[in-house]
């Protein structure tokens, strides 16, 4: 019976408990999978505040063109709220423009990056489009900034999977982990405060309303796994994302794919003395993976299916990656283990040493 309560009472000091989070929802997410680590009240629609500038830029990234440059539209500069003070009139590129949309959370920047690919109205029609892609069927956006609207929600499983697929644009993954910057003559200061609070976060966004409350994605990335953090309607979000992120990263172990010299595969010879070469590696591999990951990976190799003799010891040989689905968790270059001769060098050789012990 103590052996029970003990397992009992360490199960609960590695999970973040409900009545110890602030948050209306939460979940973390392993960004490459997509395998949920935590959740609570992950599902129930909620609006999300200037978190939605997240998929805001994710489609913006879709449209290309981010160098181009726009001249600031009246209606833009008017849009209520936070803002990266565009002026009526002025020029800068597109891109100059997702740097104020996400560090500065500029409203005026939504309603520019929306208007400047193919108008408001239309923009959000290719966010919803975009959640409909993902696969998404508890979001809808109404607007790029996310203002209040009565259908304008999200939930905080999903609002992470839109990040998921964010961070996988390298464009995207440079702006949000941006601490500071200098874009169209103005500095920019990102509001994501766990750039400096976190050691390993690389982004991503706040949001807050009255309506919506303190909301917050974060990202992290460590020992080559990344996990994205979401809590919306949260008073106590920067401890809160620390605590999800360190309690995300304590799940994982680290584990060892492959040692050096390890031989993982073999190939086809043609000519040679024997028709077969191992393929050996390089380096001894690590990984850090949950529970039953292992299980699961799929080792692909890389490389021509077949080669000729003569093969050199130690030769390049291709590549090899370990995989979780579509996500490349780990990976190592292949050489050949062994020498093979040419057939008939061989029977040069042999005839050599006939030679020689006949001599």
């Amino acid at each position: 019976m103590k052996k029970l309560w003990l397992a009992l009472w360490v199960c609960a000091a590695l999970l973040p408990r409900a009545a110890a989070l602030s948050a209306a929802a939460a979940v973390t997410m392993d960004a490459d999978t997509g395998e949920t680590l935590f959740a609570e009240n992950a599902d129930s629609r909620l609006p999300m505040a200037s978190t939605t500038k997240i998929m805001t830029a994710l489609v913006a990234l879709g449209e290309g063109g981010l160098d181009r440059v726009y001249t600031v539209k009246k209606q833009y500069a008017a849009v209520e709220g936070s803002s990266m003070y565009l002026e009526e009139g002025e020029r800068l590129t597109l891109r100059d423009t997702l740097y104020g949309l996400m560090l500065s959370s500029g409203n005026d920047a939504a309603a520019a990056v929306a208007g400047e690919c193919g108008g408001e109205r239309a923009f959000v029609d290719k966010m919803n489009a975009k959640a409909r892609e993902l696969g998404l069927t508890d979001t809808r956006f109404e607007n790029p900034s996310g203002l209040p609207s009565d259908g304008h929600y999200t939930t905080a499983r999903e609002l992470a999977k839109i990040t998921a697929a964010a961070l996988r644009d390298p464009v995207f993954r440079d702006i949000v982990s941006t601490k500071t910057c200098t874009a169209a003559g103005r500095t920019l200061v990102n509001h994501n405060r766990l750039l400096s609070l976190y050691e390993d976060a690389i982004g991503v966004k706040t949001g807050f309303t009255r309506a919506a409350g303190r909301c917050l994605v974060s990202a992290a990335e460590r020992n080559g796994r990344t996990v994205i953090a979401v809590t919306l309607n949260d008073p106590d979000d920067w401890n809160d994302h620390i605590a999800l992120l360190d309690d995300a990263f304590s799940r994982y172990s680290e584990v060892t794919l492959h040692e050096k010299g390890d031989t993982l595969a073999q190939t086809q010879v043609f000519g040679g003395e024997t028709d077969r070469a191992e393929l050996v590696a390089e380096s001894t591999v690590t990984a850090y993976l949950l529970p039953g990951e292992q299980d699961r990976l799929r080792r692909v190799r890389y490389g021509e299916k077949f080669c000729y003799a003569p093969v050199v010891r130690a030769a390049a040989a291709g590549t090899v990656e370990y995989r979780l689905g579509d996500a490349v968790i780990a990976a190592d270059r292949l050489k050949y283990g062994g020498e093979v001769l040419l057939a008939q060098e061989k029977r040069g050789l042999l005839d050599r040493l006939r030679q020689r012990l006949a001599g």
